[in-house]
Parts: structure tokens; C-alpha cells; sequence
């Protein structure tokens, strides 16, 4: 089951991709921005709860989603990429195994334990 998530979760990203084009951006911009969302962590400067707080805001896929749409209709092409750029980190890090997170620790997310959290049971 954990693969064939995983396998959805990489076409959400190749889906991605397609949007990214449909808008009038350089192709570098995407690999250029697609760690972007993981500067969200700085959060947790502030403490686990302000932590996960901010990396689930970046990292929730109907505000990626949101914003794409907004864009589109506000014609601000800008909250479009930001938009396509959330999404197509947020699915790629679900391909990867990496969930949303709890507020108790960052390797705790939705997806299961992530890194030395995980090895340890």
C-alpha cells in the first residue's frame, strides 16, 4: 500500500509539473524554487507547536491549490507559481514518505516516523 501512495503521490507531482508549464515562467524556475516550501522550517526556531504550525500551512496542498486557482482568476501569475511550487514540493515530499507534521516532534508526521525517529521503532 505505502507504494502505490507513494507512486500517486509522484504522478500528483508529475501533474505539477504540466501546470508549471501552462504558465509563462522559464523552466528553471522550477527546479530553482521547488525546496522554496522547506524554508517554512525556520518555524521551528520558535518551538515545536509554531513549527509544525507553519511547515503544515506551506505544506497543505489545498492552499497550494488555492492560491494556483486565485491566481489564475486574478490574473496574478506570481500567486499561481507560488502555488504550483507548493504543490509540486508538498507532493514530491509525500513521494518520499515525508507527511504533514505533529506538533510534538518534527519526525512524527502523518505518513508515520521519518528519519532516526523511525529506526528507533
Amino acid at each position: 500500500m505505502k507504494l502505490l501512495v507513494r507512486l500517486e503521490e509522484f504522478g500528483l507531482f508529475l501533474f505539477s509539473i504540466y501546470l508549471f508549464f501552462t504558465l509563462d515562467y522559464p523552466w528553471w524556475f522550477l527546479p530553482l524554487l521547488l525546496l522554496a516550501p522547506d524554508l517554512s522550517m525556520i518555524g521551528y526556531l520558535g518551538g515545536s507547536r509554531l513549527g509544525a504550525i507553519l511547515y503544515n500551512l506551506i505544506h497543505f496542498r489545498a492552499l497550494a491549490l488555492l492560491a494556483y486557482v486565485a491566481g489564475l482568476v486574478f490574473a496574478l501569475p506570481a500567486l499561481s507559481l507560488a502555488g504550483v511550487i507548493m504543490f509540486a514540493h508538498s507532493s514530491l515530499d509525500r513521494a518520499f514518505g515525508y507527511g504533514l507534521k505533529y506538533s510534538d516532534s518534527f519526525n512524527n508526521t502523518h505518513l508515520g516516523r521519518i528519519g532516526v525517529a523511525a529506526k528507533e521503532g
